[in-house]
């Protein structure tokens, strides 16, 4: 069973198709990420889709701790004005218009043919994934597309030459098989009715990850990092967090990844860190030589 977040990033009037790239829930006990995907996307290999979006790779099969805020990517939908290029839908739907071709790909069409005006098109959700050691388009293509002959268009997708990647590397994943199963659809739905509006939400989740934020150091101090990471991805889901307030959970995500040996995240939860703390230093003597390489790849 799920319950479902205050928080949804969803537009009115959601009935025939979902409007929104994301909307929350909150996993209760005996929940796994193969079981929540099961249940919203109706395949439970999509867990790697749900793992990716919340920061969660090393969690595999691991239940969630009760309460742990997740992201649920969808896909939206978009129809087409007169005249419209694919170019000009991937400049403005994707971020840049070489994006074009994977969004007229992912509509059944070709990037030399014009989209029909009207047509409502499917527009992909953008998975931000960290690169590992030894990741590849082509393994990232596999992994999440089923076939190495993706690793083309994730080049040209990402502005790449070939298909070679940094560990640390941020990479755009354009996922367009998101189709919400009918208890996913209802998920959605009820995130959005639970949405207030009302105002006093940002004061809320301040007080709220106040509160929250001496038990994710004394979890990461515990040793705890796989719960660490999953209260701080829930800690950060809130948009409203004061900047100190987002400094401090990257700082401790910071801490969990790289103790669980996931360099990426460590290198981007230190990026983020420095840019909401530009004041923070470097000190060997406050952090572990594992920490200082996670920071000397962010910079």
């Amino acid at each position: 069973m799920i319950h479902f977040a205050s928080l949804a990033v969803l537009a009115l009037g959601v009935l025939r198709t979902l409007e929104a790239a994301a909307f929350s829930v909150i996993a209760t006990s005996g929940d796994t990420l193969a079981v929540l995907a099961q249940r919203v996307y109706g395949r439970g290999e999509t867990e790697r889709v749900l793992a990716a979006a919340n920061g969660l790779e090393r969690v595999g099969s691991l239940p969630l701790p009760a309460g742990t805020r997740l992201e649920v990517p969808t896909v939206t939908y978009r129809r087409v004005a007169r005249g419209e290029t694919w170019a000009e839908l991937g400049a403005a739907l994707l971020g840049a218009p070489e994006r074009g071709a994977a969004l007229s790909f992912a509509n059944g069409s070709k990037p030399w043919l014009p989209p029909a005006e009207g047509a409502e098109i499917l527009v992909p959700y953008n998975l931000h994934v960290i690169a590992d050691p030894g990741d590849t388009l082509s393994s990232l293509a596999k992994r999440y597309f089923g076939s190495e002959r993706r690793a083309w268009m994730l080049a040209e997708y990402n502005g790449q030459k070939d298909v070679a990647l940094s560990p640390g590397q941020l990479v755009l994943l354009p996922i367009s098989d998101l189709t919400l199963t009918e208890a996913g659809r209802e998920a959605a739905r009820a995130a959005l009715e639970l949405w207030s509006g009302l105002g006093g939400e940002a004061r809320e989740q301040q007080a709220a990850a106040a509160e929250e934020l001496p038990t994710l150091l004394a979890n990461v101090r515990a040793g705890r990092y796989v719960e660490s990471v999953a209260q701080g991805m829930t800690l950060l889901a809130g948009s409203a967090l004061t900047l100190p307030q987002r400094a401090a959970v990257q700082r401790q995500l910071l801490e969990a990844y790289a103790a669980l040996g996931a360099s990426g995240r460590a290198a981007d939860a230190c990026r983020e860190w420095r840019r909401a703390a530009p004041q923070a230093k470097l000190d060997p003597r406050e952090l572990s030589p594992k920490l200082l390489a996670a920071c000397s790849v962010a910079r």
